[in-house]
């Protein structure tokens, strides 16, 4: 019988509080990814390319695990609480009918226990599944299609997400149950009056309500003007003007919702109701509610930025070669060399890339390099921060970098691109895509052909900007060349240039093994022969980093901080709907319908949400900018209005999240209000 009213109890309290219980599978998911990351093949793949990012990395999982079960510890505890105050009456109860309190604390670990292990029976096998298809999605991003993959599991994982799980659930179990053991029995039958607040006057919430929208402002300009990070006493301050705005605004907040409650229409149901109800909200729980707009900032911006940056990565330059050989002029033969080992016929194309500088003359009397005519004609294109960034870029150039045509057209052929036709006394103006501030604005420039000098001689420019890699990693970012013809690429360096061997590996063969095990085998072979080269997969090993880093980590941390906020949301709504449960029985009393209440019910709802998120959302725009403007490479920088778009589209997401929890919380206190409709004894 005893394990029978466990077992009822413990239905009962995950129909009743289904939100905390999907918050706690959710974390038990979250546990997993991230404690399984060292195993995932993904990683295992990283390791042999980026081995020193890997480590620092997976060194970051420990700090990652302790600071989760900090927070949801503070989770457990917080809806445990009022959980267990909402059932109060029926602890009194049980006592009053002979139950020992030893008993009862027996009975309520053995409910939480079970709970607990039903948790990590769902949630584990969710999370091995989610974690597959993780690390296989994210290799497949980078276009690695991985044969051979066999499915593998992380048994340290899933005994450290047990261990913790189970460490914090027990932890504030303990700290609630010394609480409940300490209470009279009268004061458990008995609802406990709302805690007396002091009341402050009209004019002292609206100084608050108005600083901290000042507060808020300071911060936003500390952050979106790029000050914050440029010494830590400025960034401490926007973070404590943030921090102290958020607190004063929702503090202020009842002064609001008493102006709206002032202007509801008079023939709007139930409406002045509703926002005197979502006044006494905020009055009695400011604080939480701040806390949870801020986590949800924070959840945010983690999610906003690194989606971002992961999608920002994938789209990086395409896959067109597989290997590129370094050697300069008085090397040995590399074609010549693969051969005699069995290399090269794995190879479906093997060419010469020539990269070269303008040698200068014995006197030295006319400049290596001149483009006046090119800088006028960009210095009248309309004014704007990329032309004056490309006018300074360019007019420092001195002695660019020269790539032979054929060998850049047969790269641009691999790669199904048309060719560039030049005819003596042209040249075409290439920029790795890192530099390309503007396109259009170069292409138009370009289209004027204006006229250059190299050596002396007179050059026009022609066609337009052209950006495709020249080798496979990055051992070459050219910031500006030219790519000239392959007689006057010849007389300009006089011979004395640097030589990249571009591959392609056969399509036959990579269709067979699969690129990831046909550049492994060949890296095998290569290792006899001590050449210098690169491969698409070092390159894409730290593309894939990136990705990696960004996407678990903020993933990881959006998830949590979203988790926390909404759990708090939803249950202190629940609370406050269960302990206004006379009000709502005196409306039906005075005629109200059942769809009148759900539809105030829905409307709080909708309010208590939005306030927080909403306070969030526009803290997240400048947040996400400041987090752009601070920490993305130079490089990067011109390209954070698309950024800020992929960050928004995330944010929307996150956004759908929030609809989803407010449905749930909806729908939970519609149940609420169909018991209460029903006539009841009043004890």
């Amino acid at each position: 019988m005893f394990f029978d009213l466990v077992r009822r109890n413990s239905r009962r309290s995950r129909k009743e509080n289904g939100i905390f219980f999907s918050s706690l599978l959710i974390s038990i998911v979250a546990f997993y990814i991230v404690l399984s990351l060292p195993q995932q093949d993904v990683m295992a793949f990283l390791a042999q390319m980026e081995s020193d990012a890997v480590s620092r990395l997976l060194q970051m999982v420990p700090l990652l695990y302790g600071v989760t079960l900090i927070l949801l510890f503070f989770l457990v505890y917080f809806a445990s609480k009022y959980q267990l105050q909402r059932r109060s009456h029926e602890f009194g109860l049980y006592l009053m009918l002979g139950m020992k309190r030893s008993k009862l604390f027996a009975m309520l670990l053995a409910e939480d226990l079970w709970s607990s292990l039903l948790s990590l029976g769902i949630g584990l096998p969710i999370a091995l599944l989610l974690a597959e298809m993780i690390s296989l999605i994210t290799a497949r991003l980078v276009g690695i299609g991985i044969l051979g993959h066999q499915s593998a599991y992380s048994l340290p994982a899933i005994l450290w997400t047990m261990a913790g799980f189970l460490g914090i659930k027990f932890l504030a179990f303990l700290i609630l149950s010394g609480r409940i053991a300490g209470m009279e029995i009268g004061g458990m039958l008995t609802p406990l009056p709302e805690n007396a607040r002091l009341q402050r006057t009209a004019f002292t919430h609206k100084a608050c309500f108005l600083l901290g929208f000042l507060s808020l402002a300071a911060a936003y300009a500390l952050a979106i003007l790029g000050f914050a990070w440029t010494s830590l006493l400025l960034m401490g301050a926007t973070l404590a003007l943030g921090l102290a705005g958020t607190f004063l605004l929702f503090y202020g907040m009842r002064i609001v919702l008493a102006a709206l409650a002032e202007k509801s229409k008079a023939g709007s149901r139930l409406s002045v109701f509703t926002f005197r109800q979502l006044q006494e909200n905020v009055i009695c729980q400011p604080c939480s509610m701040a806390v949870s707009s801020l986590l949800i900032l924070a959840a945010l911006c983690c999610f906003g930025f690194g989606a971002a940056t992961a999608l920002y990565h994938t789209g990086q330059k395409p896959h067109v070669l597989d290997y590129t050989f370094q050697c300069d002029y008085s090397d040995v033969d590399v074609e010549k060399l693969l051969e005699n080992n069995g290399i090269l016929q794995r190879f479906e194309d093997f060419f010469p890339m020539y990269v070269g500088y303008i040698q200068r003359g014995d006197d030295g009397a006319e400049p290596n390099f001149e483009m006046a005519e090119a800088l006028t004609a960009l210095a009248q294109m309309p004014p704007s921060a990329e032309r004056d960034t490309l006018l300074h870029n360019l007019g420092q150039m001195v002695s660019p970098h020269l790539i032979s045509l054929s060998g850049y057209n047969h790269l641009l052929a691999i790669a199904g691109e048309n060719v560039i036709k030049l005819d003596p006394g042209e040249a075409a103006v290439y920029m790795d895509t890192e530099f390309i501030i503007d396109r259009n604005l170069m292409n138009q420039m370009l289209s004027q052909e204006p006229e250059i000098h190299l050596a002396g001689e007179s050059c026009r420019l022609s066609g337009s900007v052209q950006s495709l890699s020249l080798v496979v990693d990055r051992a070459i970012t050219l910031s500006f060349a030219l790519i000239v013809p392959d007689e006057t690429f010849g007389q300009l360096t006089e011979g004395e240039h640097d030589t990249y061997w571009d591959g392609v590996l056969r399509t036959e063969i990579v269709e067979q093994e699969g690129l990831l095990q046909a550049i492994m085998q060949t890296n095998q072979q290569l290792g006899h022969t001590a050449l210098r080269y690169e491969s698409y997969l070092q390159n894409v090993g730290r593309q894939l980093f990136y990705q990696t880093a960004a996407s678990y980590i903020t993933l990881y941390l959006a998830i949590i901080f979203l988790l926390i906020a909404n759990t708090i949301l939803g249950v202190q709504f629940l609370m406050r709907q269960q302990k206004a449960g006379r009000r709502y029985q005196s409306l039906i009393r005075l005629g109200s319908s059942y769809q009148a209440l759900c539809g105030t019910a829905k409307r709080q709802a909708c309010w208590h949400f939005g306030i927080p998120v909403a306070v969030a959302a526009a803290s997240s725009i400048f947040g996400i900018c400041s987090l752009f403007a601070g920490m993305l490479p130079y490089g990067m920088r011109h390209d954070i209005p698309k950024l800020s778009l992929l960050a928004g589209a995330t944010v929307l997401l996150l956004c759908l999240a929030e609809y989803i929890y407010l449905t749930a919380v909806t729908r939970a206190s519609r149940k609420h209000l169909l018991k209460l409709m029903e006539p009841g004894r009043e004890e």
